[in-house]
């Protein structure tokens, strides 16, 4: 992997690893529930090929992509204050010249800034970035750090709950949509990063052209990881702020089924985490132990996909499934993936992530819609 800069910003140029031919490629295996849902189990099985999408193609046809990134802020307007919200930016270096795949926003979770989840550089193992990942195909990829967290402002004295994080998307959603000319978005939200997600497409869809919901919860009902943070919920609301370390980052990969992650991974995770954060809010887990539900599944009328860990104690899959059923768009899925638990894209398995997500943004459009 070779960095240099020039202007301000910096150009990573990733070797691009030669995707696996159609025959070893995952296969999508349709299940149908008791409730006459349909689901989809992702396997790393051979089985039926799935043919490369334009970007993955792309990226095959090259041995090596460069990559630009830049900084960027967004002003969120609360009374007399501004606010400003940090965003990261990557993709082709040559984007100008490509065909490019759209514009794909990352939402991150309550434990970390945004982009140690979807930036991070592990040695040897470029696959745990997931905005190279996407740049490589050819797509404009775009995080933030949530108010409270990271880079971004930490002045005012509030929890930052999640309707605080659906305001942070609206600001930083605007000035995506000005900067780049696209007028509809996708985004990926990860845990309380998918309820900030969808409550802001609830109240912006025309924002949004297709949204992933990872690790995403709706009521609650049936998850031993809410569970056990209930019965902390006075520490919680004793403070703003929560302490933040190693331990603590370790232990996202160890509550639900040790032996997801690799160590170095982890290890790489938590140092990206501790380099911007040695505290973080309590909104999230307020909100996600005492607060829930606190989206609409009937307000989220955008294409829907909603991904869920096989060992994932904080998604019941009971809770998502009545979750989707209630989900008025008719292109919806929901995709369960083995071997994962809550942090998908820090485990080992990720490469099932990134098949599902590539999947489902690269969808062609409708010809038919009856």
């Amino acid at each position: 992997m070779k960095n240099f800069s020039s202007n301000g910003i910096s150009v990573q140029t990733t070797k691009t690893n030669h995707l696996p031919s159609p025959e070893r490629r995952g296969f999508f295996q349709n299940v149908a529930g008791a409730t006459g849902i349909v689901a989809t189990t992702l396997s790393g099985a051979t089985g039926a090929a799935l043919g490369l999408s334009t970007g993955a193609a792309q990226a095959a046809s090259s041995s090596e992509t460069p990559i630009i990134a830049s900084e960027h802020w967004a002003i969120k307007r609360v009374g007399n204050e501004d606010i400003k919200l940090f965003i990261l930016n990557k993709k082709p270096a040559n984007y100008k010249k490509l065909p490019m795949m759209g514009t794909i926003l990352f939402v991150h979770g309550s434990s970390m800034a945004g982009s140690p989840v979807f930036d991070l550089q592990v040695p040897g193992k470029p696959e745990y970035s997931t905005m190279d990942y996407f740049a490589k195909l050819g797509y404009d990829t775009w995080c933030l750090d949530h108010e409270g967290y990271g880079r971004s402002s930490k002045s005012r004295d509030i929890t930052y709950d999640i309707s605080t994080g659906a305001d942070d998307l609206e600001a930083v959603s605007r000035y995506i949509i000005q900067k780049t000319g696209d007028p509809k978005l996708m985004l990926y939200g990860v845990s309380s990063g998918g309820l900030r997600a969808a409550l802001f497409t609830e109240r912006f869809p025309e924002r949004v052209s297709r949204i992933i919901l990872d690790a995403f919860v709706w009521t609650g009902e049936g998850s031993p990881t809410l569970a056990n943070r209930r019965k902390r919920i006075d520490e919680w609301k004793s403070s703003n702020r929560r302490p933040l370390d190693h331990a603590m980052v370790q232990s996202i990969f160890t509550r639900d089924h040790p032996g997801t992650a690799d160590q170095d991974v982890i290890d790489a995770f938590a140092k990206a985490i501790l380099k911007l954060d040695n505290s973080l809010p309590t909104g999230t887990y307020i909100d996600m132990s005492v607060n829930l539900p606190v989206c609409t599944p009937e307000k989220l009328t955008v294409p829907t996909m909603i991904l869920r860990g096989e060992f994932d104690g904080i998604a019941a899959f009971d809770d998502i499934v009545k979750y989707f059923s209630k989900l008025p768009h008719p292109d919806k899925r929901i995709v369960v993936m083995p071997g994962i638990a809550h942090a998908s894209l820090q485990e080992k398995n990720v490469k099932l992530v990134l098949h599902a997500m590539e999947s489902f943004f690269s969808q062609p459009p409708l010809i038919y819609k009856g």
